[in-house]
């Protein structure tokens, strides 16, 4: 897997095949292989340059000797394309992800031609405080939820009711998620960056073409929140997915990747 040094920190990263390139930038604590199964076929398959990043503090990526920010975090992803050497390019978001390309966006309009925002907001609203400061709280603790319980609780958390509800599906996804149980404090440094102010205005200020996806069953960026982004963004679309919760992408690959290369190919 490549790195490259960048603001101070080695940066992981992988870069499929040829074409036009896709940025791909995953959520709280995910590593950038959570792209590879469904997603990087699909760019590839439809010609394009597929790239992912190990966002700083999800290992083998450097956390850095002092925490950081989510403005950190767009700067590294800008300083990613310009090591890279790619001048445009497309960038697709998902959650914290969606964040980063937002802000990426205002701060370097020049390096982005398209944008596909997932499950994306512009404000923490009352719910997603509350969620976040108890990941912080539980963080902090010390204490360890059992690797069958929390997977439990991930299915409540991030899944449709149609996949709940599937005896064979919520069976294979509750022992994926026992088996890569992550302890929140291994990803604390990532914990609390979803808590921003109201970004909505300067939302505003965003001149490049976007397509905002929300995912119908969602309990933690519920639709609502992403229908404000594409309304704050001018010219922005928006699309909602049905029968699927925060995890849609993974839920529902086809779905999410048709709504994606139709908005490139547009």
């Amino acid at each position: 897997m490549p790195s490259a040094r960048i603001n101070g920190i080695n940066l992981s990263f992988d870069d499929y095949g040829t074409g036009a390139p896709v940025l791909l930038v995953t959520g709280t604590g995910a590593p950038g292989r959570v792209w590879r199964t469904h997603h990087v076929p699909a760019l590839r398959a439809a010609g394009y340059r597929a790239i992912t990043i190990d966002n700083r503090g999800v290992p083998p990526s450097d956390t850095g000797p002092a925490g950081f920010t989510l403005d950190d975090m767009v700067a590294d992803t800008a300083a990613l394309l310009d090591h890279l050497g790619i001048e445009r390019c497309r960038a697709v978001g998902y959650s914290l992800g969606a964040m980063i390309v937002q802000e990426l966006l205002i701060a370097r309009p020049e390096l982005v031609r398209q944008a596909v925002l997932l499950a994306a907001r512009g404000r923490s609203d009352a719910l997603a405080t509350a969620m976040s400061t108890a990941e912080v709280e539980m963080a902090d603790s010390g204490l360890t939820i059992p690797p069958r319980y929390a997977a439990v609780l991930k299915a409540l958390q991030n899944l449709s009711t149609s996949t709940l509800n599937d005896e064979r599906q919520v069976r294979d996804w509750l022992d994926i998620f026992e088996v890569t149980a992550v302890n929140l404090s291994t990803v604390r440094a990532h914990l609390g960056l979803e808590l921003i102010p109201n970004r909505l205005p300067d939302l505003a200020k965003i001149q490049c073409p976007c397509l905002v996806i929300g995912f119908q069953d969602d309990r933690v960026v519920r639709p609502a929140l992403c229908r404000e982004v594409a309304d704050a963004i001018p010219g922005a679309s928006y699309q909602e997915i049905p029968a699927c919760g925060h995890y849609g992408y993974l839920e529902r690959p086809d779905e999410t990747n048709a709504a994606i290369l139709r908005f490139f190919a547009a």
